[in-house]
């Protein structure tokens, strides 16, 4: 059976038509690998009978202990729909809020998303933040309201209440709709129910209905609550004979998202910023086969059987051919592709060839990382890459881990850096003074997964530290300027530092401006929607990942341009570890007044350089009013009405705030917002005060000043913990000010 559906997938995939590129969001626990199992099973891949339970997306072990995805896994389906052949490429993603940086990559590889929600608990703040991240690439979404059978069974709702409360989360949906998708898509793609965009239904027992297909099959709600009255069995006929969720959902699924082609022509202009009349262009508006090839990576993962890398990501132009010699863009090397095939969720089948407009795994790209372009040799220096991929949290959680048995230490640092390839939202830094291993994370259940990863990947028993909040520092006030001496007293450099308006992270972090744009360009966008000196902003020397900026100001002042590039090092270095607490500098304008600069390259090294661009830059920070900036958790708690007084409770225990509160019937929606420092504890102490009955979501919200009256007595603790005097220094044990 498994290879039959391989050959018949890949004659299909060559009509573009008849290709359907999808993936399953939603909110954490709504359902989404349940429903890739109903529609696994309907392509044979899993048996109908174990389908639900099997979580066969979710294959790595931890994911089915757990009952949650971790990872984003792929797979292509085979279905036929009006006596039609198709195949749907489907990507199920990872609901829980830590792991939003693998939707974010799942999403450049679809171009529908079915956005599965739960009847009872509603539109949660992860179905939003995906819906968001979908519609900010161009993804189409259709909606699956699921677990109906909750409604049925734990509410005892009537037809005419289920009705209404389908209507609420239809609304929701669509006003979300209305509010993030871009000018052209926001009537266009609101759902219509009437014409079987939304489908309704529980994965669990394999039942889905559409009103167009209710209509024709003569479904009443009435007779599907009469099938839960009578008992399993009748509920499983009624799933099997009359309406077979993979039916509706992947029939809704050819008829309402795009094929490959028709996608391309909308989302490409959006994601990627080279010449849409070029001949590249031009062969990825069309989804051409036999263009140019431009394939874009969205995983890099280590086959566990080979140990070696292998990617995975969407073929836009071209053909993916085993063999190929290709050039990485973002990597600047050539790569030969050993080995093409598509994925059977943990398995892949090796193919010769895959065309435009499909998902494809290839082995040998391994100096490709997450985000990669990949071209044709001769297209070398002549295509820009694919927009950046924002990520909608920060690392703000790290633990420091070393091995149980020292021998294993060059094996752990082998480990880590693989993990870090797999999932670039880990980060992993070596503390120079401890010699700690520091992995930063979205949350501690991602550093959680990170751990059993290591174990159960490469065997390594690890012990690690309780967690820490990652902090950032930052600067409130405009500092004066300082002088930089280098070491040997030959070279200054006259620097100070002033905090960034909000407006202008905003740019940064969304990639409207980055370091390697044209300094024209990205001086009119800062001056039109930060409020920016047009002048100054075309003078911008550097941009880094913290959000932090470097201007040179100097005029007139020789063999600085022989130097920039060490200055520009030196900045980075700083904005690093900021002089506070060692902890990375965020939202800081670094500006270089003037400078001597010795003629002989001989006095004017890394080593002269570095310590006199930092000493200026940390004697600025010092008398700048500096702060430190701590996470801030968004919290969104559904609660019966009589447990409201102790959530308030908790959250103001917590140091958080209430933002919004609606009333849902007997149920309150409390929006609050809470420092990450405190919600280590508070599942549990948020389950004790409701007696279980609460239901919530977390999401990364902002960076926020730490309380004043606490920010000395952190500095000091977070010095202490890394080792170091716990006093913060003084600016003039930097510098004398100029």
């Amino acid at each position: 059976m498994r290879v039959k559906h391989v050959d018949e997938i890949l004659k299909i995939m060559r009509n573009i038509e008849q290709v359907r590129n999808i993936g399953i969001v939603a909110h954490v626990d709504h359902g989404k690998t349940t429903t890739s199992d109903s529609l696994l099973a309907a392509a044979g891949i899993i048996s109908q009978r174990i389908a639900g339970e099997a979580l066969a997306l979710d294959y790595l072990k931890v994911e089915q202990q757990r009952g949650i995805t971790v990872k984003a896994a792929n797979i292509s389906l085979y279905h036929e729909y009006q006596g039609r052949p198709y195949v749907i490429n489907l990507v199920d993603t990872p609901g829980h809020v830590d792991f939003s940086s693998h939707v974010t990559r799942s999403l450049r590889l679809m171009d529908g998303a079915i956005v599965v929600v739960d009847a009872v608990e509603g539109v949660m703040p992860q179905t939003e933040t995906v819906l968001r991240q979908s519609l900010e690439e161009r993804v189409r979404p259709i909606l699956f309201i699921n677990k109906v059978d909750r409604l049925i069974k734990e509410l005892k709702y009537t037809p005419q209440q289920i009705q209404q409360r389908f209507v609420e989360i239809i609304k929701e949906i669509n006003y979300l709709i209305s509010i993030y998708a871009d000018g052209e898509f926001k009537k266009k793609w609101q759902l219509d129910p009437m014409s079987g965009m939304v489908i309704f239904g529980s994965a669990r027992d394999k039942w889905g209905i559409s009103i167009p297909m209710s209509q024709k099959k003569g479904i009443k709600f009435s007779d599907i609550i009469e099938a839960y009255k009578r008992g399993k069995d009748a509920v499983e006929e009624f799933a099997s004979k009359v309406a077979p969720l993979h039916e509706v959902l992947l029939d809704a699924v050819v008829k309402f998202i795009p094929n490959p082609r028709e996608a391309q022509r909308y989302r490409i202009p959006k994601i990627w910023k080279g010449d849409i009349n070029s001949e590249v262009g031009k062969a990825m508006l069309d989804a051409d086969p036999n263009g140019p090839l431009v394939y874009a990576i969205s995983f890099m993962r280590v086959d566990p059987r080979i140990r070696r890398l292998v990617a995975t990501g969407r073929i836009f132009s071209g053909t993916l051919r085993q063999g190929d010699e290709v050039w990485l863009i973002n990597a600047r090397k050539t790569a030969k592709v050993l080995q093409v095939s598509i994925y059977m969720g943990p398995d892949r089948e090796v193919v010769d060839e895959i065309p435009a407009g499909n998902i494809a795994a290839a082995l040998g790209l391994e100096d490709a990382r997450t985000g990669e372009t990949v071209v044709s040799v001769d297209l070398k220096d002549k295509v820009p890459p694919f927009e950046r991929l924002q990520f909608v949290s920060e690392p703000v959680v790290t633990v420091a881990i070393e091995p149980k048995n020292p021998k294993d230490l060059p094996k752990l640092i082998d480990a880590l850096y693989k993990l870090t390839i797999e999932d670039p939202s880990l980060q992993v830094k070596i503390n120079q003074e401890t010699g700690e291993y520091l992995l930063s994370g979205m949350g501690p259940l991602h550093i959680e997964i990170a751990l059993w990863w290591l174990k159960e990947t490469y065997g390594l028993e690890v012990k690690t530290s309780p967690p820490i909040v990652v902090y950032r520092e930052t600067v409130r006030t405009k500092s004066q300027i300082f002088e930089g001496k280098s070491p040997n007293k030959h070279n200054k450099l006259y620097i100070s530092v002033e905090p960034l308006n909000e407006e202008t992270i905003k740019l940064i972090q969304s990639g409207e401006i980055s370091e390697d744009q044209e300094p024209q360009e990205r001086a009119r966008i800062l001056r039109d929607k930060a409020g920016w000196d047009y002048d100054e902003a075309k003078r911008i020397w550097a941009i880094d990942e913290n959000f932090n900026i470097f201007i040179d100001k100097t005029t007139g002042v020789q063999h600085l341009r022989e130097v920039k590039d060490t200055i520009i090092q030196g900045f980075r270095l700083a904005m690093r570890e900021g002089p506070l607490a060692k902890e990375p500098v965020r939202g800081v304008k670094v500006i270089l007044h003037d400078a001597v600069i010795h003629e002989d390259p001989a006095h004017r090294g890394p080593a002269q350089i570095y310590p006199a661009v930092r000493n200026a830059i940390y004697a600025g920070i010092l008398t700048a009013k500096p702060t430190l900036l701590e996470p801030i958790q968004k919290l969104d708690i559904r609660v019966p009405q009589e447990y409201l007084s102790n959530v308030i409770a908790v959250i103001s225990r917590k140091r958080g705030k209430i933002i919004d509160m609606k009333e849902h019937g007997v149920v309150m929606r409390v929006i609050a917002e809470i420092p990450v420092a405190e919600s280590f504890d508070l599942a549990a102490e948020l389950r004790s005060a409701t007696q279980g009955r609460a239901f919530w979501g977390t999401e990364f919200s902002r960076w926020a000043p730490v309380p004043d009256n606490m920010l000395m007595d952190l500095i000091r603790k977070i010095r202490e913990r890394k080792g170091l005097p716990p006093e913060p220094p003084k600016p003039e044990e930097f510098i004398s000010p100029y």
